[in-house]
């Protein structure tokens, strides 16, 4: 079987099989997902095999919601014998393109975890000996594909290759934070994450500079308003609630208690609005495109709060009504559910 796999939040499958089945009709590739529940990860499986590493190439990561990572999945093997899981591996990599580096990975769930001993001691003698037949470079090569072998238990084996400019850095696909000890709440690290996959490191030298302007819109206690502050932005922070004092003390936040739908800076010197308030996702993108097309900010993060069902319907409905909303104006609306996201995905608007 080939397609396209891609991982995910345990408990997502079948969020992340929706999407992937109408991505990539969009883009006249047909298949069917294969998935399991609570599984942490779906195939893709391709009617046409060769259609796998196109659908790779023409649907990147940053354009699938619920995925994590993901790569053309060539080769599947099954009743490994563990007394010898190489041979049977060289072979299925046969045609695989040369390779500039191997990712030997498995599912993010408790089941899968229990495998992270052996696929770091396993990724030892398979380099090696991906080496010496001729499929992966001496040295890691950055311009070179990745070769991928996910392993869903000790007896099975997905295989296959993304372009390295296509996936994320990070094994698993999880980029993990450290709660930083002044932080007034964990979900501090949503925000964190969020500035992290959506920036780079050169656009947030030159998009979230200190001295700039920024709105918390369901601030209390003050998680989100921490990024920003430590980044050195001034915020007005939104919510009956109360803030953090340490927040308060930092000379940077100035508290407003009125409700977050009706709030308007004063000033439209705003860059950047944040919100993760526990609303309704459509009400709450509506707002969002609001604050982005009058003016009010020049760009916005956010979470969705995501119903326990039809999760990929929610999500479109939103970016349809902030879609009717920008209409006429040029933006980009990127959508993830990241790491440190539950029930909800985090978006990023702004005006080009």
């Amino acid at each position: 079987m080939a397609g396209l796999l891609a991982y995910c939040r345990a408990g997502f499958e079948s969020d992340l099989a929706n999407e992937l089945q109408e991505k990539a009709a969009q883009r006249q590739i047909f298949g069917f997902p294969r998935l399991k529940p609570n599984s942490g990860f779906v195939l893709f499986e391709c009617y046409q095999a060769e259609d796998a590493r196109p659908l790779a190439e023409a649907l990147p990561l940053s354009e699938v919601i619920f995925s994590r990572q993901q790569f053309a999945c060539l080769a599947s093997l099954t009743s490994l014998d563990p007394a010898d899981r190489i041979s049977p591996i060289l072979t299925a990599c046969a045609d695989f393109p040369l390779c500039g580096d191997l990712r030997v990975e498995y599912p993010d769930t408790t089941e899968g975890r229990e495998l992270s001993k052996f696929c770091r001691k396993f990724a030892v003698p398979l380099r090696q000996a991906l080496r010496k037949a001729g499929k992966l470079t001496h040295k890691e090569n950055a311009r070179k594909p990745v070769l991928f072998a996910f392993f869903t238990d000790g007896q099975h084996l997905h295989l296959g290759v993304a372009e390295p400019d296509a996936i994320s850095p990070h094994p698993l696909g999880i980029m993990r934070l450290k709660t930083p000890a002044d932080a007034p709440s964990r979900s501090s690290l949503k925000l964190d994450e969020a500035i992290q996959t959506f920036l780079s490191e050169a656009e947030q030298q030159s998009r979230l500079q200190s001295g700039m302007q920024g709105v918390d819109l369901g601030a209390c206690p003050g998680g989100w308003t921490y990024q920003l502050v430590r980044r050195g932005l001034f915020v007005q922070a939104v919510d009956n609630g109360a803030m953090a004092p340490s927040l308060m003390e930092s000379g940077q936040v100035r508290h407003y208690a009125e409700d977050g739908f009706k709030f308007r800076p004063k000033k439209k010197n705003v860059h950047w609005l944040v919100c993760d308030m526990v609303e309704q996702p459509v009400r709450v993108a509506r707002l969002m495109a609001d604050w982005v097309r009058d003016g009010w900010c020049k760009e916005a993060i956010f979470n969705l709060k995501l119903p326990m069902k039809r999760r990929f319907e929610t999500v479109q409905q939103a970016q349809n009504c902030i879609e009717e909303a920008m209409a006429g104006q040029a933006y980009r609306l990127v959508a993830k559910h990241l790491y440190h996201d539950r029930e909800e995905i985090t978006l990023h608007l702004f005006k080009k």
